[in-house]
């Protein structure tokens, strides 16, 4: 853990250090944190970002993402400069015409799964055909579910699809208002640990990375902001890997869920990675190209050439990992 830990801080260092940035123009960076995204909370916690900016007198303001879809909204519209999503949700938004780049990784989870109550029956892909399910358009459960499906012989035609928040996707689930629900840690796991609802189909493989995504704009004009912070990050993933309690206790504290409910969520989250590359872009590629199978996306789309745009290595070239 020590050697982690002396790992990212130096490549926050040296980030900090290539990165001194050139922003007379810029007064403020808006950036996301989400409970999905641990290493945020962290981030926004401790003020690591701002201490780093204070010098060039750069204010950073936070806005809450609820959601990949959120956070792509918020992108997309300028809202944000900087936002978390998963990797395939991301392709998704850049397929559809949003202009980012993914620069960095704040995690491997396995947040997603299929969940249904206990008293539903259903346990396995198969049985969903008629079902109703809960859904978040254009987020990484929503992505789970259509390859679970098309895996299954499936798709979206033979489901009753209910496009709901993934916090509201919970209660209609436990309100008994729909069958199913694609669910997303932590609300997943408080479904798990305090509903007794079932994990019923899981495959960590199709869960996609979390990504730390910039308006292309922005990442063309600021360079060496993003290198700072993808610093500050690297300072704020080396302390969440180095007080796991401390983790825990600011997503508990941001959640409002029990210890058990953020233990199970961080018992499938892995923060030992952060710089993005070869397998990102495999696991996103993979994503899309299921996604085009299926008939979510476009024929005509040239898949892998879109991911070759949205990943950007270059800003996270000189992490260790």
């Amino acid at each position: 853990m020590k050697s982690i830990l002396r790992l990212a801080l130096g490549a926050a260092l040296a980030i900090g250090l290539s990165g001194v940035a050139r922003a007379a123009d810029l007064s403020e960076i808006r950036i996301d944190w989400a409970t999905y995204n641990p290493v945020s909370l962290i981030l926004k916690n401790d003020g690591i970002l701002e201490k780093d900016l204070e010098k060039d007198g750069i204010k950073v303001t936070w806005v809450q993402s609820a959601g990949s879809n959120k956070a792509l909204e918020y992108l997309n519209a300028g809202s944000l400069d900087f936002g978390s999503t998963a990797g395939a949700a991301a392709l998704i938004g850049r397929i559809n015409g949003n202009p980012i780049k993914s620069v960095y990784v704040y995690s491997r989870p396995e947040w997603t799964a299929l969940v249904t109550r206990k008293d539903t029956g259903i346990t396995k892909v198969e049985e969903l055909k008629g079902k109703s399910i809960a859904v978040t358009r254009g987020t990484d459960p929503h992505i789970f579910l259509v390859r679970a499906l098309a895996d299954a012989g499936l798709t979206e035609k033979d489901v009753k699809l209910v496009l709901l928040q993934h916090a509201d996707g919970k209660l209609a689930l436990q309100r008994g208002d729909v069958d199913a629900w694609a669910g997303l840690d932590p609300i997943m796991a408080s479904a798990e640990v305090e509903n007794g609802d079932v994990l019923f189909h899981r495959n960590p493989a199709n869960n996609s990375w979390g990504i730390l995504n910039v308006r292309e704009e922005f990442a063309k004009e600021h360079p060496d902001v993003v290198k700072i912070v993808i610093g500050a990050y690297e300072k704020a993933r080396a302390k969440a890997l180095a007080e796991p309690d401390q983790l825990k206790a600011a997503l508990v504290a941001a959640t409002k869920l029990p210890d058990a409910v953020i233990a199970r969520q961080l018992e499938r989250t892995d923060l030992t990675h952060s710089r993005i590359g070869d397998a990102q872009r495999e696991t996103i590629q993979a994503a899309g190209l299921a996604l085009q199978a299926a008939g979510v996306v476009k024929p005509d789309v040239d898949v892998k050439a879109t991911v070759g745009d949205l990943i950007d290595p270059s800003f996270s070239a000189s992490i260790g990992q």
